[in-house]
């Protein structure tokens, strides 16, 4: 089966690790986060992968290369200018074409959700479109999708009042669609599918699946930190085997005897953390360093951060790539650190 992955945005939330590589090439945990999506879709027998590109496409294409071997085959669309959730659809088609049925999908979760059990659903109720539902604790901040008894969608309401909350299933981004649905989309120009397509489908033959498991959208940057230790603790299922304290420390890197590492830390290759340093519930990316005495605290840095002697850097905070931070200098929380900018004391 074919799987259409949407990549086009500018993961605007998760800046400044965003601002110099697009969001489905950031790493998570050991890999690029996309290939945890891949490797999820090659388990459910998914053989061909086409990514709709946006934002610095080329990068992406330079990160994921063009899979093949025992994974699912990757092909890539560049959209000219965005095109919205629904208007990728027909341009994979015009350049690449679709499959009478294929599998589309939000590239910004991460998921272990039962593709093979949704595509059975799909194919016994026989309809154009199968959406993956899935419950949450919350769900008046979402768009709820109450279904019939025999999964047909009922309707769509959008972040409703807590009084008028009907169900606890919401719109996981995972969606089974025949060839048909790409007619309904207007050529070039935005569409949203959830919004322009899927309304004008409720009562033809559009269906809801729910689905549990895991279910995280790592678009910010507190879910990209919880998606890293969730990965650690083995709470969604991959191919990564859980460490103890939820602690990652790549070949390459340098860790002082005295410095403290956890609970719950990601230390990439080339990355050093000097004498008396300390990493908690943190993710340092490829060649970061930290300095003697420095502590850093439930925070991001990426590629090539220096933090210098004794300084400080709070958790909340998201450090840019190849930034500085001098000597006893602290970093609040709330901080976001553009690439290559020095941070005084």
């Amino acid at each position: 089966m074919q799987a259409v992955v949407l990549v086009g945005g500018e993961g605007t939330r998760l800046r400044p690790l965003t601002l110099t590589r697009p969001k489905p090439a950031l790493r998570l945990v050991d890999r690029p986060f996309l290939r945890f999506m891949i490797g999820w879709l090659a388990r459910h027998g998914v053989s061909e992968v086409i990514l709709a590109c946006g934002f610095r496409a080329d990068l992406l294409r330079g990160t994921l290369g063009e899979g093949g071997g025992p994974g699912p085959k990757i092909r890539y669309v560049e959209e000219p200018e965005p095109l919205g959730t629904a208007g990728p659809l027909r341009l994979v088609d015009a350049e690449l074409g679709l499959d009478d049925e294929f599998l589309m999908l939000n590239g910004d979760v991460l998921t272990d959700l039962d593709l093979t059990s949704l595509i059975r659903f799909h194919e016994s109720a026989g309809g154009i479109a199968t959406l993956t539902l899935h419950p949450v604790e919350d769900p008046s901040s979402y768009g709820l999708v109450p279904t019939g008894e025999d999964g047909a969608v009922e309707a769509f309401l959008e972040k409703p009042d807590p009084s008028d909350v009907v169900t606890d299933q919401i719109n996981a981004g995972a969606y089974v669609l025949r060839r048909e649905v790409v007619d309904l989309i207007p050529e070039g120009r935005a569409v949203s599918i959830e919004r322009d397509v899927f309304p004008r489908l409720v009562g033809k033959g559009l269906y809801g699946h729910r689905l549990l498991g895991y279910w995280m959208d790592i678009g910010t940057p507190d879910r990209y930190l919880q998606a890293s230790w969730d990965i650690l603790e083995g709470r969604v299922e991959t191919d990564v085997p859980a460490g103890e304290g939820a602690v990652l420390l790549e070949e390459g890197c340098e860790i002082a005897v005295d410095a403290t590492i956890g609970p719950r830390a990601v230390i990439a290759r080339g990355s050093v953390v000097g004498p008396r340093g300390s990493v908690v519930g943190s993710v340092l990316d490829d060649g970061c360093r930290v300095g003697s005495a420095a502590a850093v605290s439930g925070a991001i840095l990426a590629p090539g951060v220096e933090v210098g002697d004794g300084a400080t850097i709070e958790a909340g905070a998201v450090v840019g790539e190849a930034a500085r931070i001098a000597a006893d200098a602290r970093v609040p929380g709330t901080a976001r650190i553009a690439p290559g900018e020095e941070v005084a004391a």
